[in-house]
């Protein structure tokens, strides 16, 4: 049995105190959990985990050799790393993002990578909420964000314009809604993770902070993006989503001359330590992507 993988197996149990999570997210048997620990306990001759019905915990020898294991498939997987760069890349990459974006945009950004390396295997995880990127396994997030996480790694990618935007039937019965401030007077949809509650505007020198009253929140975009298309009140959106709405007359830009706060769109990773190939070409190939900034354009 290969050594390598079945001290991976082990490291992870030793993470997750579970045989079962392991299993499921190394995508393996939990009967071929239980093997590969048990490989590494006859290699080196000592009982690693305590098992119960209940708890799967390290041994007093486990916790002394965990560290040590540890650095030994690091190192393994650096000089991988390193003889892969002069080979055809390979091997499996989770990438995870919002669902709006992932849907809209990072899709046809990720064909043409894979087109390029055929060998390169990536799942995408799509959520919007904090990720633990070392529990979960993550190798690749994509973030739209004022102030990424700073125990990450990030590069920005691409800038994110936003817009105002509603139905014409809602504003047929609304209030007028010429300035910022008419903002309080409306129905809006507030993101749980973006100014849900104070939206910033700027036109030329001047800033205005409006206190907006938000009935209806979501932490996705485009459950308030179909939220304004049903006239359910004013939404603040990136532009990716909007402009195919706004193309087809289902919304409109209010406020046009006032610009929300731009953000910028980035790649977090864990460490630069031992980062793949594969990823680090993945992040090089998504920064080449999206510097353009047409992609914002394109419909979906």
């Amino acid at each position: 049995m290969d050594r390598l993988t079945a001290a991976t197996v082990f490291i992870d149990v030793a993470s997750t105190q579970s045989f079962t999570a392991t299993a499921k997210r190394l995508e393996m048997s939990r009967p071929m959990v239980t093997r590969h620990v048990e490989a590494m306990e006859n290699w080196l001759n000592v009982r690693l985990l305590n098992r119960t019905t209940r708890k799967v915990s390290l041994t007093s020898a486990g916790e002394r050799c965990l560290q040590e294991v540890q650095a030994w498939v690091e190192q393994a997987q650096g000089l991988k790393n390193q003889l892969m760069v002069h080979s055809e890349l390979s091997g499996r990459i989770r990438v995870t993002a919002s669902l709006s974006f992932g849907f809209a945009q990072l899709i046809p950004a990720v064909k043409s990578f894979m087109d390029r390396h055929p060998r390169v295997d990536i799942d995408i995880d799509v959520q919007d909420r904090t990720v633990d990127l070392i529990a979960e396994r993550i190798d690749l997030a994509i973030r739209i964000t004022p102030s990424p996480d700073p125990s990450l790694i990030g590069r920005p990618i691409a800038k994110c314009d936003s817009v105002l935007v509603a139905s014409q039937a809602y504003l047929d019965s609304a209030p007028k809604l010429e300035e910022p401030a008419d903002l309080a007077a409306h129905q809006c949809l507030g993101h749980e993770n973006f100014e849900h509650h104070v939206w910033n505007l700027r036109r030329d020198q001047r800033h205005e902070s409006i206190e907006v009253n938000c009935q209806l929140k979501s932490n996705e975009a485009m459950v308030l993006l179909n939220a304004a298309i049903h006239g359910m009140g004013v939404s603040l959106q990136p532009t990716y989503l909007a402009n195919s709405a706004l193309e087809r007359g289902a919304l409109v830009q209010v406020l046009p001359q006032w610009q929300p706060k731009v953000m910028d769109i980035y790649a977090l990773y864990p460490s630069r330590k031992h980062l793949s190939p594969a990823v680090r070409h993945l992040i090089d190939h998504l920064d080449d992507y999206f510097s353009s900034g047409e992609w914002q354009d394109l419909p979906f």
